[in-house]
């Protein structure tokens, strides 16, 4: 029944490896319980899945982590009513646990800077060690391409070597369900891949397919090893490094484009969400932004 499940949701609806993964996760870890009590998920009902619930809650799952799996649970026994595999569907009636959507955390722009400056520190000092300038070169080159471009980690690992290339200033991205778009590219970023690409062929020409190869079964930089470098130069920068991550970063992308006064749907379309009230997330900074407007041009702004 898993398998049949995540075939269909790697057909119909385009998931990810990662999605898929996620998905397997937590529908095993529900047929696993279930097994334990003698269930199957051809015969749970609805009280074996509440008590699912209660025991994540009980292990201190936060209430975003548990909506997820449940999300993961409705959908598996949708397709389970759907194909015939089973006679109802026993999550009808199943609620969530109540959540409170998180402001998302952002770097100020001098926290960024910082960040940058940190990341290509030492790239042209011929007196370091190779391998050190190739880490620094390729870190600048993913952190301006992240804060330029506001792309998944996923999707920025995986670009392809003819980013950046010759006059190219956009770079299509296939992102969640394969759908594509269109994201320019900074000049600073553009400066950032040349430099990390002069070095990397510095001594033989790159046959890989990816702008960031590497040893990983995919071919290319793997999300947990940028995640490690950005810790890194986060720490060089003299920011705290919990407090960095690619996903921030994406944020920073995202809050800073709106305070300079960036239009919400052009940053849902640059972000590749499906829905604005993704997006809508960051109207706290229209929020801040429209009250600076009005403090600053209305023409009683300045009165008590």
């Amino acid at each position: 029944m898993i398998e049949s499940f995540l075939d269909m949701m790697a057909a119909e609806t385009g998931a990810s490896p990662n999605t898929l993964a996620a998905y397997r996760r937590d529908v095993e870890e529900l047929a696993g319980r279930l097994a334990a009590r003698g269930r199957s998920l051809a015969d749970a009902g609805v009280d074996d899945l509440r008590d699912h619930l209660d025991a994540l809650h009980r292990k201190g799952l936060a209430p975003a982590s548990t909506a997820r799996k449940l999300s993961a649970i409705r959908r598996l026994f949708r397709f389970l009513y759907g194909e015939g595999l089973r006679g109802d569907d026993p999550t009808g009636t199943l609620s969530g646990p109540r959540q409170t959507r998180p402001l998302p955390k952002v770097l100020a722009e001098g926290e960024v800077d910082r960040l940058l400056a940190a990341a290509a520190e030492g790239i042209d000092d011929p007196e370091r060690p190779r391998a050190d300038r190739l880490r620094a070169a390729r870190t600048s080159a993913l952190l301006e391409l992240l804060y330029a471009t506001g792309l998944r980690v996923s999707e920025l690992v995986a670009l392809p070597d003819a980013t950046g290339r010759a006059s190219e200033r956009l770079v299509a991205v296939r992102g969640k369900g394969g759908k594509e778009r269109l994201v320019p590219l900074t000049e600073a970023a553009r400066t950032a891949v040349a430099r990390w690409r002069a070095l990397r062929d510095e001594r033989a020409p790159s046959a890989s397919p990816w702008l960031f190869p590497s040893e990983a079964e995919s071919g290319h930089l793997t999300r947990q090893a940028f995640a490690r470098d950005l810790k890194l130069a986060a720490a060089a920068a003299g920011l705290r490094p919990d407090k960095v991550s690619p996903h921030v970063l994406r944020h920073a992308f995202a809050s800073h484009l709106l305070q300079n006064g960036a239009d919400l749907r052009v940053v849902q379309q640059l972000l590749g969400h499906a829905d604005i009230a993704t997006t809508q997330i960051y109207t706290h900074v229209l929020d801040e932004r429209l009250k600076s407007l009005v403090r600053d041009l209305h023409p009683l702004g300045d009165e008590d």
